[in-house]
């Protein structure tokens, strides 16, 4: 292929469809395996997130210098020594917490609920605190393995200082830095010893995996909200205020006798380039999110105007080549003036995604929630969607007859063949002998969707014009 995007061989312009179209299912969702889980607890700021971290071999949890950065319980994927498990980090626990401190310690309570095995952190140069001291009283009652890590200990001369750490009554406190790795492979030979080999509760879905589905939106929509509402149980911590949600929270969630893989995501205030500390972190989990999701749900506040966010979401996920799902939420506050103006707001700021499904909701009374699952069983069969070449040349041949491309240059533009390069989404190309105008391009988006129904997901179409041989 040239510099211009011009193929001088057409056998090698058959060559690279025939490599695009070689793997039609290679994004597909990823299988879950059932894996025993680990759950990572602590009292604030003792380098819960830098530990697991550590232990994944790999920057997945949001990490900053300053308490509470972890809210949610938060699942991660790790393997050691040819063995699978699940890593559940969580944030802050103290008994005694109140207001959102509360929300997030009843989150860790969850975790250790539903954990195999759980793994206290405690800060050794600080050494053990009346919060560790109450938060091993309860992990003594349990029934669950207990593990005792004691982080942040960077050299030899703070070794020593652990074996205070025995008085918890945890057994042998396992000295580690999370920020250096000193020790972590000897915790996870640890943490292999007391994880069973498959957790106690089995979780049945479909072969190949859920699909999955990215919940984003600007801070306070009510993304956590409806999660919640989804899963039936308090699986993130909700509050008033804005950004609670820092750290993408994956859940499996039942609609219809289908599971789907949802994730909540931190909500997007600037761009990732002007963003910084924790916010820069959770931004580029959310685009994270977005790429490895297969639909992603945009949540718009009904209640208010659309936002520069709402549009720069959407666009990032027509970049990305999601299918998509627009979510009007908390439906319940709106009166018929905000309904006449939300008319205006669609017809000028979504004119690019009109292809999308609009579902009006509440997370907050569940109303029309139901509604999710039928809207993005439409938008994945479109991202799906395959066309045989016949077919699709065919149709092109009909449309072409009745609308000819216009003329550039004192010629117009023929149209040799099209073919479906790839799904997900779904990518045409068209060869001619010349270039296409964008508003004709547009033209054969619009009557692809119209006669092939692609509600839901992007379509892209790309002109390779041939070049023409030179006599000899």
């Amino acid at each position: 292929m040239s510099t211009d995007g011009t193929w001088s061989d057409e056998s090698e312009l058959t060559a690279a469809i025939a490599l695009d179209a070689e793997d039609p299912d290679s994004d597909s969702a990823d299988e879950v395996r059932s894996a025993p889980v680990l759950a990572v607890v602590g009292r604030p700021n003792v380098g819960k997130s830098t530990l697991v971290n550590r232990l994944l071999g790999r920057r997945e949890a949001v990490v900053q210098d300053v308490s509470g950065v972890t809210r949610d319980r938060v699942a991660y994927d790790a393997v050691w020594n040819g063995r699978r498990f699940t890593l559940v980090d969580t944030g802050g626990w103290e008994p005694d917490a109140e207001g959102l401190q509360a929300s997030i310690a009843a989150q860790a309570e969850m975790a250790i609920a539903a954990a195999d095995a759980v793994l206290l952190v405690v800060d050794a140069q600080v050494g053990a605190t009346a919060t560790e001291e109450a938060v091993a009283r309860v992990l003594r009652r349990s029934k669950t393995p207990v593990l005792l890590a004691a982080t942040k200990v960077d050299d030899d001369r703070l070794t020593a200082d652990t074996a205070s750490l025995w008085s918890l009554g945890l057994g042998e406190p396992r000295p580690v830095s999370g920020l250096h790795g000193r020790g972590s492979g000897d915790l996870l030979d640890a943490i292999l010893e007391i994880l069973p080999e498959t957790p106690r509760d089995q979780v049945g879905v479909r072969a190949g995996g859920p699909r999955r589905v990215a919940l984003v939106g600007k801070p306070n929509v009510g993304k956590s909200s409806l999660l919640n509402r989804l899963t039936g149980e308090e699986r993130s911590v909700v509050d008033s205020v804005a950004g609670t949600t820092v750290d993408p929270v994956d859940s499996l969630v039942e609609l219809d006798g289908q599971v789907w893989r949802f994730v909540d995501t931190a909500g997007l205030r600037k761009r990732v380039r002007s963003a910084s500390g924790m916010e820069y972190y959770a931004s580029l989990r959310t685009r994270s999110a977005i790429e490895s999701a297969e639909v992603v749900v945009v949540l718009i506040d009904s209640s208010e105007p659309m936002a520069e966010q709402d549009q720069r979401l959407i666009t990032m996920v027509e970049e990305t080549g999601r299918a998509l799902v627009l979510a009007y939420n908390k439906w319940d506050l709106v009166d018929e003036d905000r309904r006449h103006a939300m008319v205006r707001e669609m017809e000028r700021d979504l004119v690019r995604v009109q292809w999308a499904q609009r579902v009006n909701i509440s997370a907050l009374t569940g109303r029309a929630v139901r509604k999710i699952a039928p809207a993005l069983r439409t938008a994945l069969e479109s991202w799906d969607r395959r066309i045989p070449t016949g077919q699709l040349n065919g149709w092109l041949g009909d449309v072409i007859a009745a609308t000819p491309p216009p003329v550039r240059g004192g010629k117009q533009p023929k149209v040799l063949f099209a073919t479906q390069a790839q799904a997900r989404p779904p990518t045409f190309v068209l060869f001619s002998t010349g270039f296409l105008e964008a508003s004709y391009r547009r033209f054969l988006e619009r009557r692809l969707r119209e006669d092939f129904d692609f509600t839901g997901s992007p379509v892209r179409i790309s002109v390779r014009v041939r070049e023409r041989r030179r006599k000899q």
